[in-house]
């Protein structure tokens, strides 16, 4: 049995804010090939996650505190929902069926979640990334990002 500490949060919080990706990974599977993929994702306000989808998975993910929006998009990029999970929404987790493009937008960081998914993880299959979207190191990143966090549903991002 583990258990685990408060205090592994914090460490992934002070690894997120020193990371250039800010956000940091802590596996609880023991490998790639395992069944079950689950992992804590610490990420602070500024962490961007560029919209993707699982053609054959599904992500649960539990959010342990502060607050997240999970955004959902359709094949060209039309924003259609973006929901607020963690504290102070009333909702503490979120169930994304495969094929679902998505992203999840830090807002009251750190953010700390448990993500679940089916495995073995193959990074060559794990996600398809939209091409709509700017690829993490990208320039244009900030200027997605603001639109990200101000677009409402039906809005789509032009370069």
């Amino acid at each position: 049995m583990r258990l685990f500490e408060d205090s592994l949060i914090d460490e992934l919080a002070a690894k997120a804010a020193a990371s250039p990706r800010r956000r940091a990974h802590f596996n609880i599977h023991a490998s790639a090939t395992d069944l079950v993929q689950r992992f804590l994702v610490v990420a602070q306000g500024d962490a961007y996650f560029r919209p993707h989808l699982h053609r054959s998975i599904a992500e649960l993910a539990i959010v342990l505190r502060g607050r997240l929006e999970l955004v959902t998009f359709d094949e060209a990029g039309h924003l259609l929902a973006r929901e607020a999970i963690g504290e102070g929404t009333g909702r503490f987790a979120y169930d994304t069926p495969n094929g679902t493009w998505h992203t999840v937008i830090p807002v009251a960081g750190p953010a700390a979640f448990l993500e679940v998914k089916q495995g073995p993880y193959d990074p060559a299959t794990a996600a398809d990334f939209a091409p709509w979207a700017p690829a993490e190191g990208e320039g244009s990143v900030p200027r997605f990002q603001q639109w990200l966090r101000e677009a409402g549903a039906g809005s789509l991002y032009s370069a």
